[in-house]
């Protein structure tokens, strides 16, 4: 279970390794050959003495062109002791695989991805013994995907857009158009993504956006995360009577994703939803919330 955004940075690309290259290619316009085979390695790299080292995701991608290492760092902050562990991993990596490695650095932060995409030298100004020049994935390249036909042509870029930029401005729109997406493939492969999403939101206004949105399309509940929400829900409901506060829930879920999407709620509509008791029918409406024009939407097909 992924229990951070740390995590879920990196390890979308162990759960779909092909992303990596594409965002390499498309994102960053680097000319990286297009992968025959690409595997999940072992991410330890400790030596017997006596300092463990482990990066966060290493690849391994067969190539026409050759054999590459992708070293996958998901960064939150600077932090200058990169300055010699980076340069330490890629040349572990060479001495013990004999493969080129390749350093991409991961991050929700546009200060950060200018740190981190800086060169680190190594040796006299104008003879550098060793230069590492980290590839930097963030706010500022990755695309935002708030189309939802886009995010269905790649879903897997779509997720990594909404893990990207989901405390920016344009969440809504992104988690939006990715919940539609979800929809269009397995829902195994959907859960992983939405738990990936749910640990990378750290605006709470947009991660209870996204969980309301993951229940209206009832993705969410079928996850592990989604016990550790239940429970805190059962909590709150024990003091409230535990059906009044799920009923309660269910309207407020219905009203926040129109007001999310920037649908106007007239007064009428919130009287009706305040007025419903049945948790069948809030769901339909919260459903209906997902893609309606008008708030009178969720009532047209009754």
């Amino acid at each position: 279970m992924v229990g951070s955004s740390h995590e879920a940075l990196h390890r979308i690309f162990q759960k779909d390794p092909a992303l990596l290259t594409r965002a390499l290619q498309r994102v960053l316009h680097v000319p990286f050959p297009e992968p025959r085979e690409i595997a999940a390695l072992n991410v330890d790299l400790t030596e017997i003495e006596p300092v463990e080292r482990r990066v966060d995701t290493l690849l391994r991608a067969e190539t026409d062109e050759g054999t590459y290492l992708l070293v996958v760092e998901s960064q939150g902050k600077a932090d200058e002791r990169k300055r010699g562990s980076w340069p330490y991993y890629l040349s572990y990596l060479y001495e013990k695989y004999r493969c080129e490695p390749v350093l991409i650095v991961i991050t929700q932060s546009s200060a950060t991805a200018k740190w981190a995409s800086q060169p680190i030298r190594f040796g006299f100004p104008g003879w550098n013994s060793l230069t590492v020049r980290p590839l930097v994935l963030g706010p500022d390249n990755v695309p935002v995907i708030a189309d939802e036909r886009q995010a269905e042509r790649d879903v897997p870029l779509a997720v990594l857009s909404a893990m990207t930029h989901g405390r920016g401005p344009q969440a809504p729109a992104i988690l939006e158009s990715l919940a539609s997406a979800l929809r269009t493939i397995d829902s195994d492969s959907a859960a992983v993504f939405v738990q990936f999403v749910d640990s990378c939101l750290a605006d709470p206004q947009a991660k209870q956006m996204w969980r309301d949105l993951m229940t209206a399309i009832q993705y969410f509940w079928r996850h592990p995360l989604a016990e550790q929400v239940r429970e805190e829900g059962r909590e709150e409901g024990r003091e409230e009577g535990r059906e009044e506060g799920r009923i309660e829930d269910r309207r407020q879920m219905v009203l926040r994703i129109l007001e999310w999407r920037g649908i106007p709620v007239p007064h009428a509509v919130r009287e009706r939803v305040a007025a419903c008791t049945d948790l069948d029918q809030l769901q339909v409406w919260a459903q209906r919330a997902v893609h309606a024009a008008d708030a009178a939407e969720l009532f047209t097909a009754e």
